[in-house]
């Protein structure tokens, strides 16, 4: 998701959508063949990670090292790739998301290229089908997560509808993240857009405004400050026992605990849930190209897959992807997600931005 998927601070907010984590890959020594180059640049937002084991099988199965070059989260990673439209910092980008695909698609950012092995992934994802220029990755919900000790000792059931988050049981418990600079913030207001439609949505945030909202600008912060369900959360003395975050946070609070509890600390309200799918594309421009084509060939490949759910908490968007136990035992199967036609986002978007501020932040 944009997004960094997910024990320190820096790990967990990489695991989750924006986090800081290394880059991988290495090495750009020229080679006279093909290309004239080894090393295949893989552009992204702050949330790419993978297995070492796995991009060095890569590396020995084309012959190309992958070098990671992280922009920061995924808004602003396509904002410096428009600013460089045509003369690209790398060859493959990775984290585009279906709310923000429509800017990269208008902008001319990638050419066509109709992966390996797409036939794998469901025609539902394939936004770009006809033409090809993205291929999906991935899929996650963005969905409120709710700290279950909080609530259990305040003998207060948790929120599970957008309805509820304007109760006021709820006033003063949300924390949101800002849609103009973070994803998991667009994505939860193009779930309360979709809910309520385009006349219902700013009166729906009149009312979390007035039941004390409280809005940061990044996931990082709002999930490991403020967030009191959280490891970075408890050590930040977080008060709000409701985030915007994803349906994949609890297996990743099981995960980095130590010891692992049974079962997560925090759970998911899954009517406030947004289906967010990320993808890849070759930069128009890519210096590399063969090795750009191999990289996104790669990406789909049940090994790559399988890797990304314990390293970005991302659900594989391929059908013969198997997910590991961690997910499967404290992850919550969202079965009905709010979601919304790509035209409608592009036609949308910016001006639900614009008005989401005039609201929310004066």
């Amino acid at each position: 998701m944009s997004t960094t998927k997910k024990i320190t601070v820096g790990v967990l907010a990489a695991a989750l959508g924006v986090g800081t984590l290394a880059a991988c890959g290495s090495g750009d020594k020229d080679s006279a063949a093909g290309t004239g180059s080894k090393t295949v640049t893989l552009v992204s937002h702050d949330s790419f990670n993978a297995s070492k084991e796995v991009l060095a099988q890569f590396t020995k199965e084309t012959g190309y090292t992958v070098k990671v070059l992280k922009s920061g989260d995924a808004g602003e990673a396509v904002n410096k790739e428009i600013l460089t439209k045509g003369s690209p910092q790398g060859d493959v980008f990775y984290g585009i998301d279906n709310t923000l695909l429509s800017r990269a698609l208008d902008n001319d950012l990638f050419v066509p290229y109709e992966a390996k092995g797409l036939d794998r992934i469901p025609a539902e994802l394939q936004l770009d089908k006809d033409k090809h220029r993205v291929t999906p990755i991935d899929t996650g919900d963005i969905c409120v997560n709710f700290d279950k000790k909080y609530f259990a000792d305040k003998k207060l059931a948790p929120p599970q509808s957008f309805d509820d988050l304007a109760k006021p049981a709820y006033k003063d418990l949300l924390v949101v993240e800002n849609p103009e600079r973070s994803s998991p913030g667009l994505g939860f207001l193009l779930g309360t857009a979709a809910r309520y439609g385009d006349e219902g949505w700013q009166a729906y945030w009149k009312k979390l405004k007035d039941n004390g909202v409280k809005t940061v600008d990044s996931w990082e912060i709002a999930y490991n400050q403020e967030f009191s369900g959280s490891a970075g959360g408890k050590k930040a003395k977080g008060d709000r026992p409701l985030v915007v975050s994803y349906a994949s946070s609890p297996p990743v609070e099981v995960l980095f605990s130590e010891p692992q509890p049974a079962t997560a600390p925090t759970g998911v309200s899954t009517g406030t849930c947004f289906r967010q799918t990320e993808f890849a594309g070759l930069l128009d421009g890519a210096k590399n190209e063969a090795g750009g084509k191999a990289l996104i060939d790669f990406l789909i490949s049940k090994k790559f897959q399988e890797d990304m759910p314990l390293n970005m908490f991302v659900n594989p968007a391929v059908k013969d992807a198997k997910l590991p136990e961690l997910f499967t035992k404290h992850g919550v199967v969202v079965d009905k997600p709010h979601t919304m036609a790509p035209e409608k986002i592009a036609e949308k978007r910016d001006q639900w931005i614009k008005s989401w501020s005039s609201l929310v932040l004066k």
